[in-house]
């Protein structure tokens, strides 16, 4: 029998200014994501994904740190157990300071409703 920990902590928040965003339900893939060091595999939370989730529901959302990029994951998702749901910030003021990597300029142009801030 496996048991899952769980965690009370409060999430990493990559947005500047909370109270105006608009998030999606994403489905997050686990393909290619390697585990940390306690064998886990956690998409982190300031995640640039695409993938087509926006026009197709069923579509899960991947890495995309490029022109293809239609989101910044909100939160960590752990796909330890294959892919897992996340949400996905559409439209919002992202901190800079708090992302896995830096965007790339084609990302920023895609991301259209997406303001970045230091």
């Amino acid at each position: 029998m496996k048991f899952k920990k769980t965690e009370y902590t409060t999430p990493a928040e990559i947005l500047k200014f909370p109270e105006h965003h608009v998030s999606v339900s994403v489905y997050v893939d686990d393909t290619g994501i390697t585990a940390n060091t306690e064998g886990k595999k956690i998409v982190p939370a300031g995640t640039i994904v695409g993938g087509g989730f926006l026009n197709n529901r069923t579509v899960k959302a991947t890495k995309a740190n490029s022109a293809s990029a239609e989101g910044v994951l909100r939160y960590d998702v752990d796909v330890t157990y294959g892919p897992s749901n996340g949400a996905a910030v559409i439209h919002g003021f992202v901190d800079l300071n708090r992302l896995p990597e830096a965007p790339d300029v084609t990302a920023i142009t895609a991301l259209k409703q997406i303001t970045f801030l230091k």
